[in-house]
């Protein structure tokens, strides 16, 4: 098999770090300094945004499955321009999409559903705002609409911070969500669907804060690690069930299916799971501590996904073992950034903001590296990851990624 895999980031290097060994060859998008390393594996240059561009690079390299890794792309259609190209597709139609795309619309699905989620007011003016502000207690709860590569969201005991975020949502021509605050864990599940069936990958827990204690703003995320051995067992089973199977059964009577991943951030709250975020895409950096624990090989599962044929895939293998990913993030992050700073990687390490400068790896963008840890149990895991930290200059980077498991 020949894999196109579109996106840049620690997402897409810890999935071709998955997927090369199965296969012939396999193309990245632009891809990175890591991605470029691994055997089997050709980086090429082009812009995963524009649909008829990635048609091209799929018949320039006759590939017979396209793995889209952003939410960017998969927003923008860029599945759509691929399928009617007659390839298959890993990732939701621009349609399905708007599942993350727009947090009201992911609402809107969820009511229709009959999913448990946060109660939540949509603003489109300051004075809805001011008024919804008034019906939650703090800790208010404010989201952008829109994309904003998981830092859209603030959460604050401060009324004038969360007013003023809101604020800054509708002056920049977006809508905005004003939610119940949701206490308890948060887990985030990926389910793997090709429009019918549903089939979940091991629960992770990120860590979206920049600073220890969940402290700072909040990121596109510091740190994550699987399994869970604290969750409830039967967590899993009753998500697909009461969340993935009633969503991804909506869309399709919508004439939108599902194909690819749903992401669901889950809340464990005292009145039950109750989602807080839906992405269509592999969470970063759920990914770099889930998708190393598979023993299924991850393009048959994605071909069967987007061939339709999940249904006929035999029940995935795991490897009982634990992964824990920390996130080292330049200086700066999640505001302005300090880069072009040189980088030193480990041979477990996953890239997400590199680029090659003068034959060095360099850091480009707001989180740099993930660097890996593995052990039998979490704590192992954990020990093996702060061992391997390499920290450039700068660098950020959280000292409790799953402390206490």
């Amino acid at each position: 098999m020949k894999i196109l895999l579109l996106g840049s980031g620690g997402r897409e290097h810890a999935l071709a770090l998955a997927m090369a060994p199965h296969l012939d060859s396999l193309v990245a998008v632009p891809g990175n300094p890591g991605i470029a390393q691994i055997e089997n594996v050709q980086c090429v240059d082009g812009d995963i945004l524009n649909g008829a561009a990635m048609v091209q690079v799929a018949r320039e390299h006759e590939i017979d499955l396209v793995v889209i890794g952003p939410e960017a792309p998969l927003v923008a259609g860029v599945s759509d321009d691929l399928r009617a190209a007659d390839f298959a597709v890993f990732g939701p139609s621009g349609e399905a999409a708007r599942l993350e795309g727009s947090k009201a619309f992911a609402k809107h699905i969820m009511a229709l559903a009959e999913v448990p989620t946060a109660m939540a007011h949509i603003c489109t003016t300051r004075e809805q705002v001011d008024d919804a502000l008034q019906m939650f207690p703090s800790p208010y709860v404010v989201k952008d609409d829109g994309l904003a590569a998981g830092k859209g969201v603030v959460v604050t005991e401060d009324l004038d911070e969360a007013r003023n975020h809101a604020y800054s949502c509708l002056d920049a021509g977006s809508s905005v969500l004003i939610e119940e605050y949701l206490d308890g864990p948060e887990i985030s599940l990926l389910c793997i669907s090709d429009g019918k069936t549903v089939i979940p990958l091991e629960p992770a827990q990120d860590f979206k804060r920049l600073k220890d204690d969940d402290e700072g703003p909040n990121t596109g995320g510091m740190g994550a690690y699987s399994p869970l051995p604290w969750a409830p067992k039967d967590l899993t089973d009753e998500t697909v069930e009461r969340v993935a199977y009633p969503v991804i059964r909506q869309l399709e009577r919508m004439g939108t299916p599902f194909i690819g991943i749903l992401y669901i951030g889950l809340a464990l709250t005292s009145r039950g799971i109750r989602v807080i975020e839906f992405n269509v895409r592999f969470g970063d950096p759920e990914t770099q501590s889930v998708v190393p624990r598979l023993r299924t090989p991850l393009p048959d599962v994605l071909f069967a996904a987007a061939t339709g044929k999940l249904e006929h895939l035999p029940p995935l293998e795991w490897d009982p073992g634990a992964v824990v990913t920390v996130v080292l993030a330049s200086e700066g992050y999640p505001g302005k950034l300090k880069v072009g700073v040189p980088v030193e990687c480990g041979a477990e390490d996953v890239q997400a903001g590199t680029m090659m400068k003068d034959g060095q790896v360099v850091s480009c963008g707001g989180r740099v590296v993930c660097v890996r840890g593995f052990g039998d149990t979490v704590a192992q895991a954990r020990q093996d990851a702060y061992a391997r930290i390499r920290p450039f200059e700068g660098a950020q980077y959280r000292s409790d990624i799953a402390a206490g498991v």
